[in-house]
């Protein structure tokens, strides 16, 4: 069942994530590899070199909020017989009847990891948007 939740998620989000590469490195204007051509570079140095970083920065928000998404979409595994965090809650819920304390610690771990992931994302921004800043 775990194998089958990975493969599931992976799948899943790896065609929003491939298409959003793939709509950033069109994003980048046709010019810049004619340029990086007409200077001697190959495909494959200009795409490494001039295209990537240039998409990179295009597509790291929304690639940062799939990942989010992914990690808050985990507890559908549940529904596979996989006893993740929510399915945890669940079990010690329905042990000692302390429903909302189970449920409000998995609600604080949810929270924590998306605020640690966003200011992730941030820092990668600011890191990604000083060589175009003046």
């Amino acid at each position: 069942a775990f194998s089958a939740a990975v493969i599931g998620l992976t799948l899943h989000f790896a065609a929003y994530m491939a298409e959003s590469i793939r709509a950033a490195i069109i994003g980048i204007d046709r010019s810049q590899m004619e340029a990086s051509l007409s200077v001697g570079m190959t495909k494959t140095q200009a795409m490494r070199r001039i295209i990537l970083p240039q998409a990179t920065r295009v597509a790291l928000p929304s690639l940062m909020n799939y990942f989010i998404d992914m990690i808050k979409s985990t507890s559908l595994a549940f529904t596979l017989g996989v006893a993740e965090i929510m399915a945890k809650a669940q079990m010690e819920a329905s042990s000692s009847f302390r429903f909302f304390e189970a449920f409000l610690a998995v609600a604080l771990i949810y929270w924590g990891v998306v605020v640690i992931l966003t200011r992730v994302q941030i820092w990668a921004e600011v890191k990604l948007n000083k060589a175009y800043q003046r």
